[in-house]
C-alpha cells in the first residue's frame, strides 16, 4: 500500500498486537482494605475550590454545541500547526485524525492530516483499530506535537486513520480521548497524561461545561475548576475502579418508583455519547412508562406530553440528580419528539448505564484524577 511505503511502515498483517488491558489492585481499593482511604484523600485533597478562571492555573477551551447531538473543540497537530475539530471524549483514551491515505467517503469531507508538512512528525510501525457504537475506524500510530489552546503536548503519539466506516456526515474530524491510558487502543500515554506529565497542567482535573440550545458556551476545562459554571458545591463520587470513568449508580426512578438500577448499578460518565444507555430490557420498560412508541431506531412521544411527563431521578452516592422531560425528550428537523434513551450495546455482566450529554447538559461534572473520582453539580 502506498501510505505504508511513504510512512516506512510494515503490513497489517506483520504488524498486529493485541495490547493486554492490566487489571491492578488500586491504590483506592488497598486503601480500602486498610481503612485509611478517608485520612488519604482528606490529606491528598486538591483544592479545586480555590482554583478559577481568573488564575493563572485553569486553561478553558471553547466548544461548539452540534445540535444537540455532539460537541466539537478546535486543536491542532504538527509544526506548523493543521487544525482539526475534535470530540473531547471521556469513553476513550486515543487521539486520531484522518490520513491524507484515507480513501473512506468519511474521509473525503473531514480535514486530513499532512504529515509531509510537519518538521515534527514522527512515524512508529504500530497500527491499531477502535470500534465505536456509531462506527470504526483503523490506522496507524504516529507522533507530533498537538495543541489544545495554550496546552501542548510534543512528542504525542496519536492515531492517523487510514480507513473510517460510520462518520460519514459527521461534523467532526477525530476524537480525542480523555480516558485512563489503561483504555488506550494504541497502546499510548493518552494527551492528558503527557500534559500533566510534562507540566503543562498544574492540577491533574479536567472539567466539562455543556449548553443547551445554544451554538457556542460550551467549555472544557483543564488544571482546575471555574465556579461560574454550577451552582452549589461540587459532590464527589469515587471511581468503582481507577481505570475507567466509571462509578456506583444507587437507582434510577420515576414519580417515587425505582423503575432501574435496583439495588445498585454502574454509570459510565461519558461526553462522547449523546444519550442516556442502558440494557435493552430496561429500556424497553422505561419507554412504557413514558408513553413512546417504537419506530425505526427510536421511540417517539407526542410533543404535547413534554410538560406532563415526570422527570427520570438518577440517585448517585445518595444524591438526586432529575432529569426532566424537557431534558430527555428531543425534536428532530421535522417537529417530531423523541426520547434520549436508547439501548446501549455494552458487553457486560451487571446492569450499567451511559450517562451521555442529555445528563451533562444538566450537570457540570469535573474529572478529577488525582483523588480517582468525578464530581456533579447543577450547571448553570
Amino acid at each position: 500500500m502506498k501510505w505504508l511505503v511513504l510512512l516506512g511502515l510494515m503490513t497489517f498483517s506483520e504488524c498486529i498486537v493485541k495490547i493486554p488491558l492490566r487489571r491492578v489492585k488500586t491504590m483506592r481499593k488497598a486503601l480500602m482494605e486498610k481503612n485509611t482511604l478517608n485520612s488519604f484523600l482528606k490529606e491528598h485533597d486538591y483544592r479545586l475550590s480555590q482554583i478559577s478562571s481568573r488564575g493563572s492555573n485553569l486553561t478553558i477551551h471553547p466548544l461548539r454545541n452540534i445540535m444537540d447531538k455532539l460537541y466539537v473543540g478546535n486543536i491542532t497537530i504538527g509544526t506548523p500547526p493543521q487544525e482539526f475539530q475534535v470530540i473531547f471524549d471521556t469513553g476513550s483514551s486515543d487521539l486520531w485524525v484522518p490520513s491524507i491515505f484515507c480513501n473512506s467517503t468519511a474521509c473525503s469531507t473531514h480535514v486530513m492530516f499532512r504529515h509531509l508538512q510537519s518538521s515534527t512528525f514522527r512515524p512508529t510501525r504500530k497500527i491499531f483499530s477502535i470500534n465505536y457504537s456509531s462506527g470504526r475506524m483503523k490506522g496507524v500510530v504516529v507522533h507530533d506535537t498537538v495543541r489544545i489552546g495554550d496546552l501542548v503536548s510534543t512528542n504525542q503519539a496519536f492515531g492517523l486513520s487510514v480507513a473510517e466506516y460510520g462518520f460519514e456526515g459527521m461534523t467532526f474530524d477525530g476524537v480525542l480521548g480523555l480516558n485512563f491510558p489503561d483504555m488506550s487502543s494504541i497502546g499510548a500515554i493518552p494527551i492528558f497524561d503527557n500534559l500533566k506529565n510534562q507540566g503543562a497542567i498544574s492540577e491533574p482535573v479536567f472539567a466539562f461545561y455543556l449548553s443547551k440550545n445554544k451554538r457556542e458556551g460550551s467549555v472544557v476545562m483543564f488544571g482546575g475548576v471555574d465556579h461560574r459554571y454550577y451552582k452549589g458545591e461540587l459532590n464527589w463520587v469515587p471511581l468503582i475502579q481507577a481505570d475507567d470513568w466509571s462509578v456506583h449508580m444507587d437507582s434510577i426512578s420515576m414519580k417515587g418508583n425505582v423503575i432501574a438500577c435496583s439495588g445498585g448499578c454502574e454509570a459510565v460518565v461519558d461526553t462522547g455519547t449523546s444519550l442516556i444507555e442502558g440494557p435493552r430490557n430496561i429500556v424497553n420498560n422505561i419507554q412504557k412508562l413514558i408513553g413512546a412508541t417504537p419506530q425505526g431506531s427510536k421511540h417517539y412521544v407526542s410533543c404535547l406530553t413534554v410538560n406532563t411527563l415526570p422527570s427520570i431521578i438518577f440517585t448517585i452516592k445518595g444524591i438526586n440528580y432529575p432529569v426532566p422531560a424537557r431534558a430527555y425528550i428531543l425534536k428532530n428537523s421535522r417537529g417530531e419528539c423523541y426520547t434520549a434513551i436508547k439501548e446501549n450495546r455494552l458487553r457486560t455482566y451487571r446492569e450499567t448505564w451511559i450517562l451521555g450529554d442529555v445528563f451533562l447538559r444538566r450537570y457540570f461534572s469535573v474529572f478529577d484524577r488525582g483523588n480517582d473520582r468525578i464530581g456533579l453539580a447543577r450547571a448553570v
